[in-house]
């Protein structure tokens, strides 16, 4: 199995997702603080092969990356200009609104501080160039402080 880790990172917080290519699914989305990341990736590594860290090209990625130079694996910086005006699309693909609740505006569903997972799901499909699945009920809203 061939699984990649991908993050968004920010100066306050991260998002990350963990997906297994070969079957175009995710098992793990989290947002946490980004003092946390690399503890997190290290903890991670140990109980999963992962091949691949993919991590967006915007704030705080040098940061991030000097944290990480821990890991033997191959770690590549890529675009994610947009990610997060279009997490918010992506947010409703997975999670589509259903019944009486069509009748509420979509932004209350949502908000921005909560789409960082997202928009490392978005970097990662954008560097796969594929689209993913969730493995499980994965809550991308997820906070580990």
């Amino acid at each position: 199995m061939f699984k990649l880790i991908s993050i968004d990172p920010g100066k306050y917080k991260c998002g990350l997702v963990l997906a297994e290519i070969s079957e175009k699914k995710v098992y793990k989305a989290i947002i946490l603080k980004s003092e946390l990341l690399a503890d997190y990736v290290r903890n991670l590594n140990t109980v999963e092969d992962i091949s691949k860290i993919v991590i967006g090209n915007g704030t705080n990625s040098r940061k991030i990356i000097e944290k990480l130079d821990f890991l033997t694996q191959e770690i590549i910086t890529f675009e994610e200009k947009n990610t997060t005006y279009r997490a918010k699309a992506r947010y409703f693909e997975l999670f589509p609104i259903s019944g009486l609740k069509f009748l509420i505006p979509r932004e209350v569903f949502i908000l921005n501080k909560n789409l960082d997972a997202i928009s490392a799901l978005i970097i990662l499909e954008d560097y796969c160039k594929m689209k993913f699945t969730l493995s499980q009920n994965i809550d991308f809203k997820t906070w580990l402080k």
